[in-house]
């Protein structure tokens, strides 16, 4: 019916992925017949759910999106039905049974993770306000999500066989709990907005798609871009982005800091591996 998209392959290490993959097919026929779609070969980058291009019955262009079952993705159909398109693509419908979305398609769909940095950063201090919006149940707050940081960031530390110097797991185990002590007004944030998380659009010069929601101080929202290093990997590229953001967005450079380092680093050795790039950027922000 379909080839798997690559990245999915990583799924058969579990029982859980390998059930998910054997019903996949089933998914998707059952998301077609019950919204009579014509689809495309999936996108390549599919790496936890997977994301068919195709038309709807009137021949106007969809996204077909059937996820794996988990944890970062299970209100993200609840925040796009709250942004009801503002800034980010349009629920059209969802198959709770399947786990699918079925939602707008950027075209051209261009990542804005191609766009000149300055460009970017411009695009982000357009779009992040639109997203902030009041919001509380259903969605994970960050100081719930926050605190499994905490617990799990000395275990995966270890884990990962002490991959950086403890002094730094030290500073952003202290970032993080110094803001959660006094949170700001809790709002919807998308916790991994990068660059290739904005398309290109018709509708809308840019949309924002995949979001990982939380509820939690718009402060938060900068650590994904201050650490996409595509817009550039280097201490002063960093900085600049969190300095950029902070003034742009009338934020708290201190705490936009402080969110920037904890979750960098607690997202830096996940599962074992470590990201390098992250524990650069965590060093950077130790003491800017």
């Amino acid at each position: 019916m379909f080839n798997l998209p690559p990245g999915l392959k990583q799924l058969e290490q579990t029982s859980a992925g390998r059930d998910w993959l054997q019903q996949l097919s089933t998914h998707v026929q059952a998301c077609v017949d019950r919204w009579s779609l014509c689809l495309n070969p999936p996108y390549e980058p599919s790496n936890v759910s997977i994301v068919f291009p195709g038309t709807m019955a009137d021949g106007s262009p969809a996204v077909l999106k059937v996820q794996f079952p988990h944890k970062e993705s299970e209100h993200e159909a609840e925040a796009l039905r709250r942004w009801n398109g503002e800034g980010a693509v349009k629920l059209f419908a969802t198959d709770p049974e399947h786990h699918a979305l079925l939602m707008e398609r950027c075209v051209p769909g261009h990542h804005l993770s191609a766009a000149e940095p300055a460009q970017a950063l411009e695009v982000f201090a357009q779009i992040l306000p639109r997203l902030w919006i009041e919001a509380s149940e259903p969605f994970v707050s960050l100081l719930d999500e926050s605190a499994e940081w905490i617990k799990d960031l000395p275990l995966s530390w270890e884990r990962a066989g002490r991959p950086f110097e403890v002094e730094l797991l030290e500073a952003a185990m202290e970032a993080i709990e110094t803001v959660r002590r006094n949170p700001g007004q809790q709002v919807l944030i998308h916790q991994d907005l990068h660059g290739d998380n904005v398309l290109r659009a018709t509708r809308e010069p840019w949309l924002v798609i995949d979001p990982k929601p939380l509820t939690g101080e718009r402060e938060f929202s900068l650590a994904p871009i201050v650490r996409s290093y595509e817009f550039g990997h280097a201490r002063e590229e960093a900085i600049h982005r969190l300095n950029w953001l902070a003034s742009a967005l009338r934020l708290d450079r201190e705490r936009a800091r402080l969110w920037s380092l904890g979750q960098t680093l607690a997202w830096a050795c996940e599962d074992g591996d470590v990201l390098p790039r992250h524990v650069e950027t965590a060093r950077w922000l130790w003491q800017a």
